[in-house]
């Protein structure tokens, strides 16, 4: 880990994918979820997230990790685990972080100053919501969250319609 502060911009979508350097995604911008009775399952969470890692902070080793937290802090699990899970992301035989490491040279091109960007995508797959309430997924660079995107899940009541006979 490094001491040196990365900065990272992160965003909720429908889908999301990283190729080539680059971010693609369907669905950007929304911050609720409706569901008709909890607890709720929702099919895809996109996480899109956007590391610049400044010029003293290439060519060293970086974590991250993500996790969905409740209002009360309790962190949300996004799967079972397997075996082989990286022990930091799995509690009770669930995993509710997902992370990796990376390391970004840094080119002979780069001038000093400038930044590199690393461009991650995550696709979370029937993520269940306990309540509903304001829940945040938290981003955590080296140990410290840098984003917070908060959302609420809600409760919609389906209307029924009687037609007369």
């Amino acid at each position: 880990m490094t001491t040196t502060t990365v900065a990272v911009d992160a965003f909720l979508c429908d889908g999301i994918e990283a190729v080539g350097g680059k971010l693609y995604s369907l669905g950007i911008g929304w911050n609720s979820i409706s569901a008709p009775a909890f607890p709720a399952r929702h099919p895809r969470i996109g996480i899109g997230v956007l590391i610049h890692v400044p010029y003293t902070a290439t060519n060293l080793m970086h974590e991250f990790l993500v996790h969905i937290q409740s209002e009360d802090g309790e962190v949300i699990p996004l799967g079972e685990a397997v075996p082989g899970s990286d022990p930091r992301t799995v509690e009770g035989g669930r995993v509710v972080r997902l992370g990796g490491q990376f390391n970004v040279g840094r080119p002979p091109e780069l001038p000093p100053g400038d930044e590199q960007l690393v461009p991650i995508g995550f696709q979370v797959d029937g993520v269940q919501f306990p309540a509903p309430g304001r829940y945040e997924v938290v981003v955590e660079v080296d140990g410290r969250p840098e984003a917070r995107l908060s959302f609420r899940v809600v409760q919609v009541h389906q209307l029924q319609v009687q037609i007369p006979a």
